[in-house]
């Protein structure tokens, strides 16, 4: 909730001189409201989101497959949810946002910084491709290229004009 996630992010604010990037989670309520919270406790940056809470059943066993009942969901299943949460909370705040969550290409990237990411990161992606970064990276210098993007800048929240 928003004031749990504004005191932690007081004490380490207060902790620490080094930049406090908080990592927002989508299994909560109003995601841009944790995220006013915690830049107004002192955040430099929020990064969001990560896993969504999933489950699945083996219909055999008639039981859960997973041994915790629950687990994480990645990649590019999470993309739409992850897009739409940057795109919410960087209308909310006055903080770089770092979207993260199903991007596996260049144009996966684009559109989180469109949606008003100042940065991305990429996870999931690694495990199949380790050069995923890499080729992202490519791919967006290229897109600038070829759209004559001069910076980065530029993009940052095009989709929220």
């Amino acid at each position: 909730n928003p004031e749990s996630a504004a005191a932690v992010t007081r004490a380490v604010r207060k902790a620490t001189s080094l930049p406090v990037i908080v990592k927002l989670t989508p299994n909560s309520g109003n995601i841009a409201e944790v995220a006013v919270a915690v830049a107004e406790a002192g955040a430099d940056a929020v990064s969001l989101i990560n896993t969504l809470q999933g489950m699945a059943v083996d219909i055999h066993r008639r039981r859960p497959v997973l041994g915790n009942i629950t687990g994480g969901l990645s990649g590019p299943a999470v993309k739409p949810v992850a897009l739409y949460m940057v795109y919410k909370v960087a209308g909310a705040v006055d903080i770089p946002v770092i979207g993260c969550g199903g991007i596996t290409t260049a144009q996966d990237a684009i559109e989180f910084i469109m949606a008003g990411a100042s940065a991305i990161q990429v996870g999931t992606a690694g495990f199949t491709n380790p050069r995923a970064p890499l080729d992202i990276f490519e791919g967006i210098k290229q897109f600038m290229k070829d759209e004559g993007i001069k910076d980065i800048k530029e993009i940052i929240g095009a989709a929220r004009d």
